[in-house]
């Protein structure tokens, strides 16, 4: 059962493994692009390739799912990045239980976006946890854990292909030690858990009273989505990104207080921030240098939302 890309090496790695796939559980199709055109998930591309068996149930909680669910005999459901919580009848259906693939090392980060979280609140290490799923949020009994080093230039986008691969090969070798009776599962210390919810898109807004270092990590943190913005005025900037820097100002946060021909920075709420890449409205992404060759930026406006915050200081 799996949804997104993070989910297609986890459904290879089984491909590849000595067991046999009796069926995959994906989303519905879903609209996308300017002409609304039915997308198949990716895990559904995977899937049809290998021929497998599939389902793409619209509600998982009717009669109709579970009893297809349930005419696959599965001895154990294996579950990553499938979207939906899975309630009582499904987690007590396979006599091995369902075995999830979660993106950080438990308890920290429960929930939808264990990666991007874990970059945004400036951790230097992450990694996989199997676990025995039950009807919480991300709290059943542990069964392996694997760490990566989060590297200081790593985005969501760039440190999610790693894990997912990581995830892949601890799915298998989960499997193999639970048929062995090899893995004893283990709780979770309540008293350390932390949330990774999900993400929405005015989650991107860029406080400016912020350190520089919180938000250079939230801009790796929220690209590729929703991505971390601004605004100069009326014109939306996106900060694809950025540098903190130790220098101070005594200029109110969001001031540019310096421009030249390759660089631009951001009074902050405590240090500089370095812009290094942006996007403006009808345009692509670029490089400060490239950007500034064609746009003229002046020292003492103010980055924020609305016009009030974009006039220089009386």
């Amino acid at each position: 059962m799996g949804t997104p890309e993070f989910a297609v090496p986890s459904l290879e790695a089984l491909l590849k493994s000595e067991d046999e796939i009796v069926g995959v559980v994906t989303q519905p199709d879903r609209p996308k692009g300017r002409g609304h055109a039915l997308v198949p998930p990716p895990v559904k591309v995977i899937a049809q390739r290998a021929g497998l068996p599939l389902l793409q149930p619209i509600k998982i909680r009717t009669p109709d799912f579970l009893n297809a669910l349930a005419a696959w005999k599965p001895d154990l459901i294996a579950v990553t990045a499938f979207g939906r919580i899975l309630h009582a009848p499904i987690l007590s259906l396979p006599p091995r239980g369902c075995v999830n693939v979660h993106g950080s090392i438990l308890p920290k980060y429960r929930g939808a976006a264990p990666v991007q979280w874990a970059v945004i609140n400036g951790e230097t290490e992450t990694g996989i946890t199997t676990m025995l799923m039950d009807e919480g949020m991300d709290t059943g009994p542990m069964l392996l854990q694997e760490r990566i080093v989060i590297e200081p230039q790593d985005t969501a986008g760039s440190l999610a292909p790693r894990l997912a691969e990581l995830g892949g090969r601890l799915l298998v070798e989960t499997i193999r030690q639970l048929k062995a009776g090899a893995l004893t599962p283990h709780a979770q210390d309540n008293s350390q858990a932390t949330m990774a919810p999900l993400l929405k898109k005015e989650d991107g807004v860029i406080d400016w009273t912020s350190s520089a270092q919180s938000i250079a990590n939230c801009i790796r943190g929220l690209s590729p989505w929703p991505g971390a913005y601004t605004f100069l005025g009326q014109d939306r900037w996106n900060i694809w990104c950025a540098s903190a820097q130790p220098a101070q100002t005594k200029e109110q946060p969001g001031t540019i207080v310096d421009v030249t021909k390759h660089s631009m920075h951001i009074a902050t709420g405590e240090g500089v921030l370095e812009l290094i890449e942006i996007q403006t409205a009808n345009s692509k992404r670029m490089t400060v240098a490239q950007f500034l060759a064609g746009h003229r930026v002046t020292v003492g406006v103010r980055l924020g939302m609305g016009d009030h915050l974009s006039d220089p200081p009386a």
